[in-house]
């Protein structure tokens, strides 16, 4: 079954021609059980998202880097994030990235690749190296997504990423007949929305994260719409 993480209260650009910056703080982790992604989107008002994903593939400290990364990226593209500075604490992936040092073998490649195409889409992209202690909270969710998630709480949601962003990519669809479901298929069916503002409000934001299609309410995935 997917687990996801992330917040509730996830705003949605409005006016991205003059849009400030958001910040994106991604970090990636290998265990002997498996490797994991945490990321870390803030906004310039200071909201934020977060996520885990579990990778189910083998993969090595800097594909898992890679591949946080470009989940980042792909999610802040989907809300239609314009202008987005990373923050990373991994020196290859920075490096390579800048053009600073070479990808030479051909897995890293193909990732330098996939982020130059991830970053064409952005108006604005800026990435940093920093410090571990300045990335602590995207690393401890790294960290619990590259653990067994056997023992986790039905409270702690990690997405189990199946395939290599460099291979296909899949939708989730997801069962709509859960009655949380029914305010936000109302809405994006319809525009529908409770008199109450507050609840109003939660609704827009979260439903930045579904699409509805042919009577079935979808889970936008990491990688994919």
């Amino acid at each position: 079954m997917t687990r996801l993480t992330l917040t509730d209260l996830v705003p949605t650009p409005k006016d991205t021609s003059t849009e400030e910056p958001w910040v994106l703080f991604v970090d990636g982790a290998s265990s002997k059980v498996g490797s994991g992604a945490g990321l870390l989107l803030t906004s310039p008002t200071g909201e934020e998202l977060t996520y885990a994903l579990r990778f189910d593939f083998p993969a090595s400290n800097n594909e898992v880097e890679y591949e946080t990364l470009l989940t980042g990226l792909r999610i802040a593209h989907q809300m239609g994030i314009t202008a987005i500075r990373v923050r990373s604490d991994s020196q290859l992936v920075v490096l390579q990235i800048r053009g600073e040092y070479e990808a030479k073998d051909d897995v890293m490649k193909k990732y330098l690749a996939k982020v130059r195409e991830a970053v064409a889409l952005f108006g604005t992209f800026e990435i940093e190296q920093v410090p571990r202690s300045q990335n602590k909270r995207a690393d401890a969710l790294s960290k619990l997504a590259s653990s067994s998630c056997a023992h986790l709480s039905k409270e702690v949601l990690v997405e189990v990423v199946k395939q290599k962003s460099i291979d296909q990519v899949q939708v989730l669809a997801i069962d709509s007949s859960a009655t949380w479901m029914v305010p936000l298929i109302d809405f994006l069916s319809s525009g529908a929305l409770p008199e109450n503002k507050t609840e109003a409000r939660r609704i827009q934001l979260r439903a930045a994260k579904y699409a509805y299609d042919g009577g079935t309410l979808y889970r936008r995935s990491y990688l994919s719409p």
